[in-house]
């Protein structure tokens, strides 16, 4: 099952993919707090056709943040199929890490979207609100699992309504990203 093909969006639109999307459930990655909430992601086109990847999560209260960028994997493919390069720690930036960001899903209107990626160890369920009908969440859990995904492993993350101010107290340590390369 694990090896059948996955399928992926054709022909996303990136103009209307652009914006802020909340993170639903997702499967637990080491690149996060264990405790964060209100997870959410925004992104912006650049003029050069690549986007900025604004990824933020809040955990005591803190909020803890990282910058990188996405772009196809091949710009003549309709293929949602894209790299995400982070530097990390986010305030020196000497460690690239990329990342595959597969768009399995998203309904017409652009209000919710299945996230993966080919070896199947990350998951996310994104919505444009901090809460998602069960319904709609239970399709998207369904396609992954058609796909080959473990859905036992997706974690629901915890989002306040309404949600967090635009910034917030920043986590001034800013080192989560460090702390969880470390497994602390």
């Amino acid at each position: 099952m694990a090896n059948k093909e996955m399928e992926v969006v054709k022909g996303l639109d990136l103009q209307r993919y652009m914006g802020r999307w909340y993170e639903i459930a997702s499967f637990p990655s080491r690149n996060q707090p264990k405790d964060g909430e209100n997870t959410r992601a925004t992104y912006t086109l650049r003029n050069d056709g690549t986007v900025q990847v604004l990824n933020e999560t809040w955990s005591n209260g803190k909020r803890g943040y990282i910058q990188g960028t996405a772009y196809k994997v091949d710009p003549k493919s309709d293929e949602a199929k894209f790299k995400v390069k982070f530097y990390i720690p986010p305030f020196l930036p000497i460690i690239p890490i990329n990342g595959d960001y597969w768009v399995l899903f998203t309904d017409d209107e652009y209000q919710y979207a299945l996230i993966g990626q080919p070896s199947r160890n990350y998951l996310w369920i994104l919505s444009r609100k901090p809460h998602l009908d069960d319904e709609i969440y239970n399709e998207l859990v369904q396609r992954a699992k058609n796909v080959g995904y473990d859905v036992s492993k997706l974690r629901k993350t915890p989002q306040s309504d309404p949600p967090p101010e635009e910034e917030g107290p920043d986590d001034t340590k800013g080192i989560w990203w460090l702390k969880s390369i470390f497994g602390k």
